[in-house]
């Protein structure tokens, strides 16, 4: 790398004192925000932009084979309503997907009307991202919303599908979801607070200023977040409250939207569950009321009082083996979402007979994944599901409720890309304490698993989230260096269902972080080179990364951590920062010594790995981003250059100062150049030419 010297913070004496333990944090005026550090991260994206000047070739080059294998133009399957069938279609090296459509009973080459024209919407904004598109029931309207900062606020709009004009009415501030009444006159939307919490649920009128809109639903509870939908029935909104361990659910009938909302179930600490409508018949609940993995009952739709639990009976028992994610209702029969040995799977069941072993679908990929596809119809013998995984492009399948058949309606392009170069597998490696910890491997043939090729390994274990096996147009390019990919599905996420999750949260959060090493261990010298392992990991993967940057930097070559949540023990104690009150059930309250203590021991920022010795780290971080605030990457970055100067040049932060989100650039293409920056450092780190 060029020799260039990067900035100095300021550093002012500041000291936390919680439960009578002295913390000094020396950058915590960053936490102010203001021109100081905004000035202060204009140098530090200075400073990334000279030091990586020397990759600028091969990031080109990264950049163009990857763009090679996106079409120029893309196009989903068509999913169809009562009068027209929808697609989202790429125009011609577009960066975004149009919303277009045509009526049923049309030749299928007949033109296709644009609906949403995105790619004109996003003109001239360095950043788009668009929220919802939710057309009426009688398909004359169109809700959608849009951000343009990268900060999550977006703007609600409304378009009248038969003149192609947006309506006055505009909600300035809302967050994701929406519902339509049944006559289409009424509009439900969320809006976030200050913190970023969704926190209330409104009601919009056609044809009124957003001003008298009305308050449908406010969560009082700082743990909880709010969210609303329509039911595929048609029938029901519904709205949901949740935090990371309990949840409660209140059903609206979509025919009378003034009508009060009605609780399904009650809200009971450490239940959660999630209902799906029977057009003109009970509820389909998922819950985990008995069942840490999740069962199914049946539930009378609350229409003139609140009811509770009580009123549940189960129609499909909880099976251990596998996690029950969701269900999603038909005319006939149930699709059910799970997951098993870490794999994600539908099964289809008649309504019937719910309980039934049905039809069980998996991915035709190594190491794939299917799912369910956009089907907003109720009266169906058939949904559409997408299979994909890490090198083989999406491919669209009419599933056949009745009988489980599969018939191929559609398969993604990537042109230049051959599927069948590379491999995909499924081991296991054991921790430190004997748990087996998936993990999947993906390599060109041509790379051998004989513990002489580098490895990129990554990591998440939060949420019970479980990042899916999707079609990466950027993969190749590493593969195709001889560079072995691998995804360590560590304890904390959700990989192994619900008990998996449960063992790497709160005070088992560290089996996150030894899973991660262990993975790394047992692959180093037998699988890969032991001394070329760089690891990478975004969010709360970016804190997987810092904490293992510290425990154990004589294991990585490279780190990659983006948008990392470093300053774990501060940030959960400042209640006024987005985020941070309903995240207390995944990492503890701090305001507990307990708590305190677990959280302490592990937190990056303030537990920087000994002088010597550290792997060359890349950090990113973007100003607007609302869920891991900028100044946590930017103090972290600081301290680990204060604490060892020499290493210091070494100790890049990718920062966004202008319009940006947390997951990095928008767009087809604007997001491809940023993966294009990221492994060009990450083989120059593991020395591939």
């Amino acid at each position: 790398m060029t020799q260039v010297s990067p900035p100095r913070a300021v550093r002012r004496p500041f000291e936390h004192r919680e439960h009578d333990v002295p913390r000094a944090d020396p950058y915590h005026w960053m936490a102010a925000g203001g021109a100081e550090l905004v000035t202060h991260l204009e140098a530090e994206r200075d400073y990334y932009d000279a030091a990586t000047a020397p990759l600028r070739e091969r990031v080109e080059e990264l950049a163009e084979e990857m763009v090679a294998r996106v079409p120029a133009t893309e196009a989903s399957p068509w999913w169809a309503r009562t009068r027209y069938r929808y697609s989202l279609v790429t125009p011609p090296g577009g960066e975004y997907a149009d919303l277009v459509r045509r009526p049923l009973g049309a030749a299928t080459d007949a033109a296709a009307e644009t609906v949403l024209d995105v790619c004109g919407l996003a003109d001239g904004s360095d950043y788009f991202e668009l929220g919802l598109t939710l057309v009426s029931p009688d398909e004359h309207l169109l809700a959608y919303s849009v951000d343009t900062e990268g900060d999550e606020v977006y703007e609600l709009r409304f378009r009248d599908l038969r003149t192609g004009a947006d309506l006055d009415e505009v909600v300035p501030r809302s967050y994701y979801g929406g519902a339509w009444s049944a006559d289409a006159t009424t509009f439900f939307y969320t809006v976030h607070d200050e913190a970023y919490r969704p926190h209330q649920v409104w009601r919009h009128r056609l044809g009124t200023p957003a001003g008298e809109d009305v308050l449908v639903v406010a969560e009082p509870d700082e743990r909880f977040a709010l969210t609303v939908r329509g039911s595929r029935s048609g029938q029901l909104v519904l709205i949901r409250s949740e935090s990371r361990d309990t949840g409660e659910e209140w059903a609206i009938d979509a025919a009378a939207p003034e009508a009060p909302p009605r609780t399904v179930g009650a809200r009971r600490p450490g239940i959660v569950y999630r209902s799906e409508h029977l057009r003109d018949g009970p509820l389909l609940v998922v819950t985990n009321d008995g069942a840490t993995e999740f069962r199914l009952v049946a539930a009378p739709v609350p229409r003139d009082a609140d009811q509770d639990h009580t009123v549940w009976k189960e129609v499909r028992a909880e099976d251990p083996a596998e996690r029950l994610e969701r269900v999603d209702a038909f005319a006939t029969h149930a699709v059910l979402s799970l997951r098993a040995d870490a794999e994600h799977r539908l099964r289809v069941v008649p309504l019937d007979d719910l309980a039934a072993a049905g039809t069980v679908v998996r991915s035709a990929f190594d190491g794939g994944a299917v799912r369910l596809a956009r089907t907003t119809s109720y009266d169906v013998g058939a949904v559409v599901v997408a299979d994909q995984a890490h090198v083989a492009p999406p491919v669209w399948s009419d599933l056949t409720l009745a009988d489980g058949t599969l018939r191929e309606v559609l398969r993604a392009e990537a042109p230049g890309h051959e599927p069948g170069r590379y491999r995909t597998e499924r081991i296991t490696v054991p921790s430190t304490d004997g748990t087996p910890v998936p993990v999947t491997l993906v390599r060109h043939r041509d790379t051998p698993l004989d513990g002489t090729a580098p490895l990129l390994l990554y990591g998440y274990g939060s949420y019970e989230y479980t990042f899916e096996p999707d079609w990466d147009p950027a993969l190749p390019s590493l593969l195709d260096r001889g560079v072995v990919f691998a995804h360590a599905h560590v304890r904390g996420g959700g990989e192994g269902g619900r008990r998996w999750w449960l063992d790497g949260r709160l005070e088992h959060k560290q089996h996150t972080f030894t899973d991660f090493v262990a993975v790394a261990d047992g692959l180093a010298g037998t699988y890969v080179d032991g001394d070329r392992i760089a690891s990478r990991g975004l969010s709360a993967g970016g804190l997987l990364q810092g904490a293992v940057f510290s425990q154990r930097p004589d294991r990585w070559r490279a780190v990659v951590a983006e948008v990392p949540f470093v300053d774990v023990v501060t940030t959960m104690l400042d209640a006024s920062i987005p985020l941070t009150v309903n995240e207390w059930d995944e990492w503890g309250d701090p305001r507990r010594r307990a708590d305190f203590d677990w959280m302490l021991a592990y937190s990056p920022y303030d537990n920087p790995p000994p002088a010597g010795g550290r792997p060359d780290l890349l950090a990113t971080g973007a100003l607007h981003d609302p869920r891991v605030m900028v100044h946590e990457p930017a103090k972290w970055v600081a301290l680990l250059r204060e604490t060892d100067p020499e290493w210091a040049p070494r100790c890049l932060f990718r920062v966004e100062t202008g319009a940006g989100s947390h997951t990095g650039p928008s767009g087809r293409f604007g997001h491809l150049g940023y993966e294009a920056e990221v492994y060009a450092w990450v083989l120059d780190r593991l020395g591939v030419a």
